[in-house]
């Protein structure tokens, strides 16, 4: 039996293979400082790479609000994640929220984002850290920091490019706009944008889909996925070859072979 991590500001729920991890502070509309859901997620993340029959990790929010971000009122007290000198600060954005891209970015199975509601600042960062987002209607995303006076110091400019392109996240960054849930479709941000009440349906769908897959390849192909943007094309296939003789050699893959071979026969 899976045993799951003791998480203490979110949920972790486990249908099968699929995980889904949801951000429970809606007194704070989920926002990742002043909590600890930087903490869950990061054991979440650690929990699953090290749960090899994990496939899909699903992220959501609970309430009104996939995530607000950072704590605005602290902000404008100076206090909790948000105080003290320059060289005060640098160690708590390391030791603190810079935690959560880093984690997410190992992940070794596929995210999917079900935004459930507005996603600002790093909230929206979060958003744009998983593999793929769908949106309910009443999603709202905005790289708000520029209004605040500060920058995306969880590492949201480099995210948001390699999504979108440099121009698009360069005019949601200057601006700080905020945009729906249909503009977040038609630039990229997000695959899908479905009714409130169906958001969870049209997820667990997804990832059920990829969930059915042979698990093993399914977390190399995504750790691929990710090797593909910082590595040149010679060392790239060399990985490829490495790789596909550990899933020529794994019994999943005889399994799947055979299996397709008795629907071809049919």
């Amino acid at each position: 039996m899976t045993v799951l991590p003791a998480l203490v500001d979110c949920t972790l729920a486990l249908d099968n293979n699929i995980a889904t991890l949801t951000f429970n502070r809606h007194d704070v509309r989920n926002a990742l400082t002043s909590t600890a859901i930087a903490d869950d997620i990061v054991k979440t993340a650690d929990w699953i790479n090290t749960t090899p029959e994990i496939a899909v990790l699903i992220i959501t929010g609970a309430g009104s609000a996939f995530s607000s971000g950072g704590n605005i009122k602290d902000m404008a007290e100076r206090s909790g994640d948000f105080a003290g000198d320059v060289q005060e600060l640098e160690r708590r954005y390391r030791e603190g929220i810079q935690r959560i891209p880093l984690a997410l970015h190992k992940l070794e199975v596929p995210i999917i984002a079900a935004v459930n509601g507005p996603a600002i600042g790093a909230g929206f960062d979060i958003a744009n850290m998983c593999d793929i987002r769908i949106a309910s209607t009443k999603a709202k995303f905005g790289e708000t920091f520029v209004n605040l006076g500060i920058i995306p110091g969880d590492g949201g400019a480099w995210f948001m490019q390699r999504l979108i392109g440099y121009q698009k996240a360069a005019e949601l960054t200057f601006t700080g706009r905020v945009i729906d849930a249909s503009e977040a479709k038609t630039i990229g941000v997000v695959l899908d944008v479905t009714e409130p009440d169906g958001l969870l349906n049209r997820v667990n769908k997804l990832a059920s889909e990829m969930a059915a897959k042979p698990v093993a390849s399914l977390r190399l192909t995504k750790r691929l996925m990710k090797l593909a943007q910082r590595t040149e094309l010679p060392d790239f296939l060399d990985m490829c070859a490495v790789f596909q003789g550990m899933c020529h050699n794994n019994p999943e893959h005889l399994t799947a072979v055979n299996a397709m071979l008795e629907k071809l026969a049919k």
